[in-house]
């Protein structure tokens, strides 16, 4: 029998979760199958995937008119829609979510991308989809930036599930976790439970990879004769992703051997794992696999595009390659600081960033537009 390596990956203490979400693949029993057959144990889902699955698909018509009967405003419709497809996949994972003592079984929605740069309105939204949805294993994503972290920290002190995403920086990702551990050391002073709060990392990589490779190609592109600088330039393309990625996993590892983690851990605190996200290979010429081979490892989620999932499936090559190379990987960062080659990381990581608000603010802005549309047309003249 052929093997599914997707099933192998568990074996390592990594979770795999699907980065998508439709009606479609709720009713047809397909996302059903991969949660039995294919080990997927958590969805992850984002305006875009939304838009892409609501946009021009007939399957959500009733709802819509149920809506404009209802006399709902177009983003209320919306909601509605979102929330319905939410919960029905938190229903079906729910039996991950118990038979894991709350490890995996988790599906995400993030709170509007309108809101990514104000505090207190992603608190307040986030602990309205929280309760609106309902669901145990709900898991709110608000995104990583400077606005969002104290909302982090004050979700998680209410008790909610948060998914920390569109981190792309390790600063980034330590500030996270210990915007994590600040919610749960509040909890704890006020006396509350921490031991059925989970949270992920939402760790990005392609785009990094896409970034970079664009500012090596552009040098190589204006013409480089010396030879040792073809090398270098030539030694950090498709590389900086997984390096940056394995540094991140290392400032992890130093959080949980904190005296302040250890504190938490003590009184049944669930570890924040990293979920490696971005990870559809954008390069043709990169192995289609290649953010899931090299960032298998303990206490961690990688969460994949349906291609992706197929592709794994097939012919991931997997080991516990999490930790190996490490030293590399710090080399390879330092070395983008060479005269040379001169690519400021930081900078970067600030342009994605900001570059990550817009691709979620442009399809949800693209979504309300054409459900604007859609409720035109089937409202009754």
């Amino acid at each position: 029998m052929t093997t599914n390596h997707l099933l192998e990956i568990k074996n390592y203490g990594q979770s795999i979760w699907m980065d998508n979400l439709s009606r479609d693949i709720i009713q047809s029993g397909e996302l059903q199958d991969l949660v039995i057959n294919q080990g997927i144990s958590g969805i992850t889902s984002n305006p875009s995937i939304f838009e892409k699955a609501i946009a021009g698909n007939a399957i959500y018509d009733a709802d819509i008119e149920a809506g404009i009967r209802a006399g709902l405003p177009t983003y209320k419709i919306y909601e509605s829609l979102a929330f319905a497809d939410i919960r029905s996949a938190c229903d079906i994972l729910r039996s991950v979510y118990e038979a894991s003592n709350r490890l995996d079984g988790y599906v995400s929605i993030e709170v509007p991308p309108t809101i990514a740069h104000d505090t207190q309105a992603t608190i307040n939204e986030a602990r309205r989809y929280f309760q609106e949805i309902g669901r145990e294993n709900v898991m709110i994503k608000i995104p990583g930036t400077e606005a969002g972290l104290p909302a982090v920290e004050a979700v998680i002190a209410q008790g909610i599930n948060v998914n920390v995403t569109l981190l792309f920086a390790v600063s980034s990702y330590v500030n996270a976790a210990w915007a994590y551990i600040g919610g749960l050391e509040k909890r704890v002073s006020e006396g509350k439970d921490i031991s059925k709060i989970a949270s992920v990392a939402s760790f990005f990589l392609s785009r990094i990879d896409n970034n970079i490779d664009a500012k090596v190609d552009a040098k190589l592109q204006r013409g480089v004769d010396d030879i040792s600088l073809k090398a270098k330039l030539g030694a950090i393309r498709g590389k900086v992703a997984i390096a940056n990625a394995k540094i991140a996993y290392q400032e992890y590892k130093n959080i949980i051997e904190s005296d302040r983690w250890q504190a938490l851990a003590a009184k049944g605190a669930n570890k924040q794992r990293l979920l490696w996200a971005s990870t559809s290979t954008k390069d043709p010429t990169y192995s289609d696999v290649m953010y899931v081979n090299e960032l298998i490892g303990l206490d961690t989620v990688n969460t994949l595009p349906p291609n992706t999932i197929r592709a794994c499936a097939d012919h991931c090559d997997v080991a516990n390659r999490l930790e190996t190379g490490t030293e590399e990987a710090y080399t390879l960062i330092d070395s983008l600081q060479d005269p040379d080659i001169n690519i400021d990381i930081n900078s970067v990581m600030d342009e994605l960033l900001t570059e990550g608000i817009d691709k979620f603010l442009q399809p949800f802005q693209s979504l309300m537009n054409s459900l604007e549309g859609k409720v035109k047309l089937l409202s009754p003249v």
